[in-house]
């Protein structure tokens, strides 16, 4: 059986920046980092899964004045990236780095080959120089190194992470009953506390970068802030004075994902392997927690409580899916946590998040980028009334839609829908992608 202590190292770890192109990066730099050190890199060819590619596509890369995409991430990890760093691998990047990858873009020295066959985590490196080759395979899970060969000799692999599924979830032991997943919050003592609390500090601090009011977020110096909803919330609706909870939680929520999406130099703490599942799973258990005078240690099992609901439902609807796993997961898992924190039952947090994916079931995923500030702030306040009706004694009472007779049921009917009914989604969105950035011959 998996213990609080296992579950929260595999699921709940600080990543900096939108973790599709942190993983690009990750193996580019892992791959270079075979290669001799005064030997100059002649190109980059990244292959990488359809989902990577469309969540790489126009999101921020940390640290890069707003630079945007894959080829940028590949670039970096070429020039400035530590793969010792995993998903912060790019943290020690300067200005003269992001002015150099951005030539080698240019230049178009970095290709980036979408490979829409390949489902979930898949990355392959391949780095060239005159004399060398080396290759790097990130696959799995997004900071999974599975093999690396310089000039068709393979000097690292790690199988690992041999069970691994097709949907990106090995086989660890993880309840298959929600409450049964439920028990592992009863194990956590004070070093889990403390970490579990120290995710609130950190995402917080990257809503503040985002709540920042210049074009430049001065907490990073680099960071050029794209959106502002979170931002334009806080002034709209006056909400230092304000006590209405829910506007609370979505401000703070969309901020933190506007200055993640832009790029900001700022890890967030993640879960389930996502940096936005990680705001929307940790900052409205805060807001609500400090609203409501709760202790630590009640914010901190609230805040397990949410990772745990987080992972019960993304390990079925996979890894990467067509679907926004922060709303449907995540905002499920905030719901129950915030359930929780109210005083609700267990029954009550499965009711809440039956709620949230009656409600949410279906919101699609179409890259990572700016407007993901507005489903993750949506999801947030979404999961906060779930959980308000879920205390109050409402819910669904028969079988309808997606929602099922159990919370077991209902996601099981959620994940049909996502594998069988959506399956040609993301081939139709990378081909809109496709078709936006694609050259035209007007600019020959």
């Amino acid at each position: 059986m998996l213990t609080l202590k296992d579950f929260l190292a595999k699921e709940v770890k600080p990543a900096l920046g939108c973790t599709d192109p942190g993983a690009v990066a990750l193996a580019v730099a892992r791959a270079c980092k075979e290669l001799p050190e005064r030997e100059e890199v002649a190109s980059v060819r990244v292959t990488v899964s359809g989902s990577i590619y469309k969540n790489g596509m126009a999101v921020g890369i940390p640290g890069t004045r707003g630079a945007r995409g894959n080829a940028m991430a590949a670039a970096m990890g070429a020039i400035c990236g530590d793969p010792d760093l995993g998903l912060e691998v790019l943290r020690k990047s300067t200005a003269k780095d992001v002015e150099k990858a951005e030539r080698w873009v240019r230049d178009e020295r970095v290709t980036i080959y979408c490979d829409p066959d390949r489902s979930g985590v898949y990355v392959l490196a391949s780095i060239f120089t005159p004399e060398h080759k080396s290759v790097c395979l990130v696959s799995g899970n997004y900071n999974h190194i599975e093999k690396v060969v310089v000039d068709g000799v393979t000097v690292m692999e790690d199988r690992s992470d041999s069970s691994v599924s097709s949907i990106g979830f090995e086989d660890d032991g993880f309840p298959q009953v929600f409450t049964e997943a439920l028990k592992m919050a009863d194990e956590m003592d004070e070093d889990d506390r403390n970490f579990l609390l120290s995710g609130i500090e950190m995402n917080v601090a990257v809503a503040e970068g985002g709540y920042k009011p210049s074009d430049v977020c001065s907490t990073c110096g680099e960071c050029v802030q794209g959106s502002r909803f979170g931002r334009t919330l806080k002034d709209i609706f006056a909400l230092e004075e304000c006590e209405d909870v829910a506007l609370k939680i979505r401000s703070i929520t969309a901020a933190a994902a506007d200055a993640r999406m832009s790029g900001i130099l700022l890890p967030v703490m993640s879960s389930a392997g996502s940096g936005n599942h990680g705001i929307t799973a940790i900052l409205p258990i805060a807001v609500l927690g400090k609203h409501l005078k709760k202790s630590d240690d009640e914010i901190a099992k609230a805040l397990a409580i949410s990772h745990i609901s987080t992972s019960f439902v993304k390990r079925r609807l996979g890894r990467m899916s067509v679907v926004c796993g922060c709303s449907v997961a995540a905002g499920a898992g905030s719901a129950a946590g915030m359930t929780y924190l109210m005083g609700g039952s267990e029954e009550q947090m499965a009711d809440a998040m039956q709620l949230l994916l009656s409600n949410l079931a279906g919101m699609l995923c179409d890259g990572a980028k700016e407007s993901c500030a507005l489903k993750v702030s949506s999801a947030s306040s979404e999961a906060y009334f779930a959980a308000r009706w879920a205390v109050a004694g409402q819910k669904l009472g028969i079988p309808q839609g997606v929602f099922g007779s159990s919370i077991e049921d209902t996601i099981e009917n959620v994940a049909r829908v996502t594998r069988e009914g959506m399956k040609n989604v993301d081939r139709v969105i990378i081909e809109i992608l496709d078709q936006r950035h694609r050259p035209s011959a007007e600019n020959f």
